[in-house]
Order: structure tokens, then C-alpha cells, then sequence
């Protein structure tokens, strides 16, 4: 089974987020911050996708947290979510993806799926 990690500041985002992908067969760990991704990320091996907001608290954004997992952890899927302006594609990593909010639940599924 795959694991992903959320990166997601905004609770109630989250917790939709995490019941939304655990219905659908997956282990979710959530994290508010890309510090709290960080430190996960350093225990665990297990990890497959990472699902970030761009726009967040803490020492960096989710674009840069994209661009650090995709120089430090390249196998891990990156899907990077905004409800502002959409990143350039050079912003994004390979093997990466971008979900505009408002998402519906069958759009997140699907990113993930094709990231696989």
C-alpha cells in the first residue's frame, strides 16, 4: 500500500485531504508545515507521494519544499496544490504534478493514480 504525506496548514483542508485519500486504500501522514515534512521524511522510508500546499507557514513554501524532496528523495511523487496563481512548469519538479483548489475529490484521485 502507498503511503503519502500531506503538507497542508490549514486543518480542516487536511483533514479533508486525509479522509479523502484513506477512503480511496491509502496511509496518510499528515504535517502542517515543510519542516514537519522534512523531519518525516528523514525517518521514514516508506513514503511515495507527498501532496503540498504552496502557500504556508514555516522556514519554506511548498514549491520549495518540492524542488528540496526532489533533489534529496527524487523517487517520491510530488503533487503541489494552490487555490492562487498556478506554478510555472519550470517550477515544479519532475515526476511532479499541480491540482488546482477547489479539487474535487475524483481529480485528487486521479493525480495520485497517475503519479504511480
Amino acid at each position: 500500500m502507498s503511503v503519502i504525506l500531506t503538507v497542508e496548514d490549514e486543518f480542516f483542508i487536511s483533514e479533508y485531504l486525509r479522509l479523502l485519500l484513506e477512503r480511496a486504500g491509502y496511509d496518510v501522514i499528515a504535517t502542517y508545515n515543510a519542516d514537519e515534512a522534512i523531519a518525516v521524511l528523514e525517518r521514514r522510508s516508506d513514503i511515495h507521494t507527498i501532496i503540498t500546499d504552496i502557500n504556508m507557514p514555516g522556514s519554506m513554501d511548498g514549491l520549495r519544499l518540492a524542488a528540496a524532496v526532489g533533489d534529496r528523495w527524487p523517487p517520491i511523487k510530488i503533487i503541489v496544490v494552490t487555490g492562487h496563481k498556478p506554478p510555472k512548469l519550470d517550477e515544479l519538479p519532475s515526476d511532479s504534478a499541480f491540482v488546482a483548489r477547489p479539487y474535487t475529490a475524483e481529480r485528487m484521485i486521479a493525480a495520485v493514480s497517475e503519479l504511480q
